[in-house]
């Protein structure tokens, strides 16, 4: 593979996972504040699915900046992606779900291609 290849991969994982961050991290706040109010949509309890959307906001994407573990650390944001998108937004139009798409999609791209050489992984 080419080195601009590599620097594409490292573009892909820097910028969808800062922009997943923003998401991320006030969510992180309110659960370090102990404020639990969150949905409950695939009816595990709030209190679950909030710290399990913490962990797929916040820490997953910071392992996918690095490219520790990329594809393992995919996983977790590709399926809180899929429950916005088909669950919490399923009856919702098209423009309403389209950002998790657009992050579902990506980091799907993200867990097929690797990390790529500029990683900690450096596959």
């Amino acid at each position: 593979m080419t080195s601009t290849y590599h620097i594409g991969l490292l573009f892909l994982r820097l910028s969808f996972s800062a922009m997943m961050l923003t998401h991320g991290i006030p969510k992180l706040m309110k659960l370090v504040q102990g404020n639990m109010e969150f949905g409950d949509p695939i009816g595990i309890g709030s209190t679950p699915s909030f710290i399990l959307i913490v962990i797929a906001e916040v820490i997953c994407p910071l392992l996918v900046i690095i490219g520790y573990r990329t594809r393992i650390a995919s996983i977790p944001v590709i399926i809180a992606m899929g429950v916005a998108a088909f669950i919490v937004h399923g009856a919702d139009a098209l423009a309403t779900k389209e950002k998790a798409l657009l992050y579902l999609f990506a980091f799907v791209s993200i867990a097929l291609l690797g990390p790529g050489r500029h990683s900690v992984d450096k596959k």
